[in-house]
């Protein structure tokens, strides 16, 4: 099986005490926290790696992001 680096969009908010959480919209309930920006950025990679290995294990998809500039429009 070859491997692939899959790409996802988070999302960082700063938190009242200063520290961040880091969400990830393209995997419900994926999230991560740190004191700072780095922190938060290196645990949400651990969390999304530990997400996708769960997929995979139960034998669930794996959710690929699929970036659409805000400039682009879809016509069906």
């Amino acid at each position: 099986m070859s491997e692939h680096r899959l790409r996802y969009t988070v999302l960082m908010e700063q938190n009242e005490d200063g520290g961040y959480t880091v969400t990830v919209p393209s995997l419900p309930g994926c999230m991560g926290e740190g004191s700072t920006r780095e922190e938060a950025l290196a645990n949400i990679e651990e969390a999304i790696s530990g997400y996708i290995e769960v997929a995979r294990n139960l034998g669930r998809p794996i959710p690929v992001e699929v970036s659409v500039s805000p400039n682009t429009i879809n016509a069906v």
